[in-house]
């Protein structure tokens, strides 16, 4: 994640003060911590984080073990998410649809605009290919995690639920001990908060009022005057706290309308930059396909356009990392596998669709500005803002795509932030315990710091927080490991009833207690 860095005004220069000063602090601990958790492999002349490769190999394992239901399930995901096999009763706080909405808003964002176009310009087309395959195993992973999530999850008295890794990865690690059980997951809810407050709230923040400000005449605009970004950060809170105040139910309404709304503005401007170029569209693919195999001039060759596909693909859809598992758990189900089959549309939207409509729209209408980003990264310049190339490429067809993009930037966003103050209060409620006044606490922080976001954009500390949320591959995967025969008991039960009709029958039995043992 690359924070856009943001003047400070005149007025506000003891802000700019404070941010260097947090800055300095953190620079060294950011350094170190970010080494060893992107700590790189090297292949010939390629380097990649090793932590690529755990979330690549657990996608492929995960894959194997459920014999590719990325594919054979998908049937059962669309007849899940209709609401088929659903009844009034069934416990949990949103219907399938909104459950895959309010994940969806969680990864949906930024990484399938700006992380596109970085790609492309270190990859070429070619990375886009390697990207396809990484979410479609991503779709595995998503199942795999998400069917625990629900599993293990604990429905309270007032119907409101707490699931995800919180509650499986300590069933999962209970053969080492309940101090290592509780040691390791206390780390993974550790990073989700930290993350949750920096990446998931003011980093987002961050990127909306830097659109929006781009848009309306940049500094010296209506939104350039002093004090601007603070007035918009305590406006955006105020949104967000609208929301967020009102629990999941209330997150996954509006996740439930946003999510599609905002996923239909873009999709339907790449199309539109597609239809108008539909000439070019075979040779696109030939391009995409073509520098998958042969990438002529790209630093590392075939195995570096891999890495920069497979890399992007799994920053971009959080395959692995547990994060949806929390979302998903909410879900109104009494079979946890359910949420499973719900879970396999998000790494197929987010990346396979919404991230391969991108970059189809770049190599189409942005020929020129694509190629003078790969140009920039072979002249060692690094790589060029990801955000810009899209933008200019669209433009070339639709002049007013920036503002376009500019709503489609601020919706994602906000839909990340509500989604990610979920994902935070369930990591606050396991390390200082579930109570009103502790709730109330974490949101006040929350909203706190999405108003210093607008302001301040603290790039060591965001730097950080990206290495702490990639700690919670290497925690959640190996509590998914210790559960995959739990899950496919799961699944064949499911599958089983759901042959016979027994999904279909009012009276169905309850499943076994969530807390089974693991056998």
């Amino acid at each position: 994640m690359e924070a856009m860095p943001m003047a400070v005004s005149e007025d506000l220069s003891w802000l700019a003060q404070v941010e260097e000063a947090i800055d300095a602090v953190f620079l060294p601990i950011a350094d170190i911590f970010s080494k060893i958790v992107f700590f790189p492999i090297t292949i010939g002349d390629v380097s990649f984080p090793a932590v690529v490769a755990w979330l690549i190999a657990a996608g492929v394992i995960i894959t194997a073990y459920f014999g590719f239901v990325q594919f054979r399930g998908l049937k059962v995901s669309y007849e899940v998410v209709r609401g088929l096999y659903s009844r009034k009763s069934d416990p949990g706080e949103v219907p399938h649809f909104q459950a895959l909405t309010s994940a969806l808003s969680g990864t949906v964002g930024l990484g399938n605009i700006a992380g596109v176009g970085a790609a492309m310009a270190l990859g070429g087309p070619g990375a886009t290919f390697w990207m396809i395959l990484a979410g479609l195993l991503g779709m595995a992973t998503k199942f795999a995690e998400c069917t625990l999530g629900v599993k293990y999850r604990e429905v309270h008295a007032d119907g409101t639920v707490t699931g995800g890794p919180f509650k499986y990865l300590p069933i999962a690690f209970k053969k080492l001990g309940t101090v290592p059980a509780k040691i390791l997951t206390g780390i993974f809810a550790v990073s989700i908060l930290i993350f949750g407050i920096a990446g998931g709230n003011m980093f987002q923040a961050n990127q909306t009022f830097a659109q929006i400000q781009n848009v309306t005449g940049g500094e010296d605009g209506f939104l350039g005057s002093s004090g601007a970004a603070l007035v918009f950060g305590l406006v955006l809170a105020g949104l967000v706290a609208a929301v967020i105040l009102g629990g999941m139910k209330s997150i996954g309404a509006t996740t439930g309308k946003l999510v599609p709304a905002m996923a239909l503005i873009y999709v339907v401007s790449c199309l539109f930059v597609i239809i108008v170029n539909i000439d070019s569209v075979p040779a696109a693919f030939a391009a995409i396909i073509g520098g998958a195999f042969n990438p002529s001039g790209m630093a590392g060759g075939l195995v570096g356009v891999m890495i920069v596909g497979f890399q992007r693909a799994a920053f971009s859809n959080e395959a692995g990392l547990g994060s949806a598992a929390i979302a998903h758990s909410t879900v109104k189900t009494r079979r946890p596998v359910s949420e499973g089959f719900v879970a396999l549309f998000e790494p197929l939207v987010d990346t396979v669709i919404i991230c391969t409509m991108t970059a189809l729209a770049i190599i189409i209408a942005g020929a020129p500005s694509l190629q003078a980003g790969i140009d920039q990264v072979q002249a060692g310049e690094g790589a060029p803002d990801g955000v810009i190339l899209t933008s200019d490429a669209f433009a070339t067809v639709l002049p007013w795509f920036p503002v376009v993009l500019a709503v489609a930037v601020a919706l994602f966003a906000f839909s990340t932030l509500i989604t990610w103050s979920y994902y935070g209060l369930k990591a606050w409620e396991y390390l200082f315990g579930r109570s009103k006044a502790s709730e109330v606490t974490y949101k006040a922080v929350f909203l706190f710091f999405t108003v210093v976001g607008t302001v301040l954009t603290f790039t060591q500390v965001l730097n950080f927080a990206d290495a702490a949320l990639f700690i919670c591959a290497f925690v959640n995967l190996l509590g998914v490991y210790m559960l995959l025969p739990v899950i496919k008991r799961e699944m064949k039960k499911y599958l089983a009833d759901r042959k016979s009709g027994k999904l279909l029958e009012l009276g169905e039995e309850e499943d076994e207690l969530v807390n089974e043992d693991v056998r």
